[in-house]
């Protein structure tokens, strides 16, 4: 195959036309094969191009490997945003955001490794992109803790703080090498997922209505009467600065 040339004095167009063809190349031996046995050679090779042209595209491997992760956990982003835009009470936004998040985080362990292996790295070695995607759950679970407050599904003072501490309270659930553990060591990712779920709606202050709602297939004797059901306050000290007073 003959070796192609990219010319100088490409256009902005060009540019990015010759980037997105490298990364879908990029990305299907990154998935076929893994991201560390892929070399810059090889998908140089599959474009009929030298090394030193992908080098004009991309400064570093390094820098290809972060736009690939970033396509990869493009997909986790779409779904939370996806959620966000339903029309359903926020404490049911919450529930189904996080478990589409751990289900993703589930499946590509299970099924596209390569995609994990990627992702643990990205992980442990902090890279923006990862930090940026943090920030972005963080913000679409903050809106919809906004929603419950202003409906009077919850009861928070501070909705960045509660979406930072929902989020963190979330984290072995979403952290690949902790669902990684869950999957080997119990075979059962999702145990205790409902029950996490339960309390961070919980801490969030949700009203005495959306908790029975929430419960009553676990609690059935929740819809016959409020008593003795206590205020998320007092169950979680920690979290009782976050909840308005009565």
């Amino acid at each position: 195959m003959p070796r192609i040339v990219i010319p100088q004095g490409r256009t902005g167009t060009e540019v990015e036309m010759w980037r997105e063809r490298i990364l879908d190349v990029a990305e299907e031996h990154f998935r076929r094969i893994g991201y560390q046995k892929t070399s810059v050679a090889d998908i140089a090779s599959c474009l009929g191009m030298s090394s030193a042209n992908i080098y004009r595209f991309f400064p570093s491997r390094a820098a290809i490997n972060k736009s690939i992760c970033g396509r990869f956990i493009a997909k986790a982003t779409r779904l939370a945003d996806a959620v966000a835009r339903q029309e359903a009470p926020a404490h049911e936004k919450l529930e189904s955001l996080f478990k589409l998040l751990h289900e993703e985080r589930r499946k590509n362990f299970v099924e596209e490794k390569p995609v994990h292996d990627l992702i643990v790295a990205a992980t442990a070695e902090s890279w923006p992109v990862i930090s940026a995607h943090s920030a972005r759950l963080v913000a679409i679970i903050e809106n919809i803790i906004e929603e419950g407050a202003d409906a009077g599904n919850f009861s928070v003072i501070d909705a960045a703080i509660a979406a930072r501490s929902a989020m963190n309270a979330f984290v072995p659930f979403y952290h690949p090498i902790l669902v990684e553990e869950r999957v080997r060591n119990a075979g059962n990712a999702e145990e205790g997922l409902g029950e996490q779920i339960s309390f961070i709606l919980q801490a969030l202050g949700g009203n005495d209505e959306s908790r029975c709602s929430r419960d009553q297939q676990r609690r059935p004797t929740c819809a016959a009467s409020h008593e003795g059901i206590r205020r998320p306050g007092d169950v979680l000290g920690g979290t009782a600065h976050l909840v308005r007073k009565a």
